[in-house]
């Protein structure tokens, strides 16, 4: 319908349940609000919303371009969406610690249940890319401090993510979390370990939340989600999975179009109409309006 039926403050407390069963927790990125709601829609029991994803969607690169607003507008289209708890990828923060602390007011503000905060410097850039600077240690601190001192909902997640393993080593980035977490972060998202044993030994080191990123055409092992469980890994991350899926669907439909002048063919690749409709709630609509769906769709839709 127009709004969801669940609150925010219902949405944060659902995620803290959900990470303290022990059970690996599988997170696909949207990439819009309608996305998440697919991802509802097919099971799933948390979404996200990566920061390299809505830049893309802008036409930008992921190099820390994009705004707070333009986050905060983005999670508050999708958490209007969906039911789901939501995090998001909030960057660096947007700035200095005093800018962290007014993107985690934003974020409680659009509704999601929780974000992560990471320790590049700015421009920032994708964290399977090479070239990436890390701040100092201390800097990161403030900035996460600054985070937990504007939370207002303590259910709000609180997760800090270290680029330093492709900078500074595996070690150093396990203690950079270790610190992190003494900061106050609820989580850790270690970016771009190199394999299962890296996996591992962060695990043994590190006694909060673990994210482990599955993003495609990166740095890292995509390792199925049973050998996550069995890590110890509490959530795997999707977060270009579905961007990636139907952009190549676009760009081969496209091709398809140019090439043959109709896209009769493509028709057995598409969502059809009911089913766009379906997620979309149009019969549920009519409760309110009964000439809102007061229509029988064609044939074969």
């Amino acid at each position: 319908m127009l709004h969801t039926r669940t609150t925010a403050s219902q949405r944060r407390r659902a995620l803290r349940e959900r990470l303290a069963t022990g059970r690996l927790l599988t997170v696909p990125g949207a990439f819009n609000p309608l996305s998440a709601r697919l991802i509802q829609d097919l099971g799933f029991e948390a979404a996200y919303l990566s920061g390299a994803v809505l830049a893309a969607d802008l036409g930008l690169p992921d190099i820390g371009l994009t705004t707070a607003t333009e986050v905060a507008d983005r999670a508050r289209q999708t958490t209007r969406a969906t039911d789901l708890p939501v995090l998001v990828d909030a960057d660096t923060g947007f700035g200095e610690p005093m800018n962290a602390a007014r993107t985690v007011q934003l974020m409680e503000d659009a509704g999601v249940a929780g974000l992560h905060l990471e320790d590049q410097v700015n421009p920032k850039r994708c964290g399977h890319l090479d070239g990436k600077a890390v701040a100092p240690r201390a800097e990161m601190v403030r900035r996460l401090r600054a985070a937990v001192d504007a939370r207002r909902d303590p259910d709000f997640l609180l997760m800090a993510r270290t680029d330093a393993r492709a900078v500074e080593g595996l070690a150093a980035a396990i203690d950079r979390a270790k610190a992190y977490v003494d900061a106050g972060a609820d989580a850790v998202f270690p970016e771009a370990l190199a394999d299962e044993a890296e996996f591992a030994a962060f695990r043994k080191a590190v006694d909060v939340p673990l994210l482990a990123n599955m993003t495609e055409f990166g740095k890292g092992p995509l390792l199925d989600a049973r050998t996550l469980q069995d890590l110890g890994y509490d959530l795997a991350l999707y977060p270009v999975t579905l961007l990636r899926l139907a952009m190549g669907a676009a760009e081969d439909g496209l091709r398809a179009l140019a090439a043959e002048g109709t896209q009769s063919a493509l028709l057995p690749r598409m969502q059809t109409r009911s089913r766009l409709y379906e997620l979309l709630g149009y019969q549920e609509y009519s409760a309110f309006d009964s000439t809102v769906f007061d229509f029988t769709l064609p044939p074969g839709t």
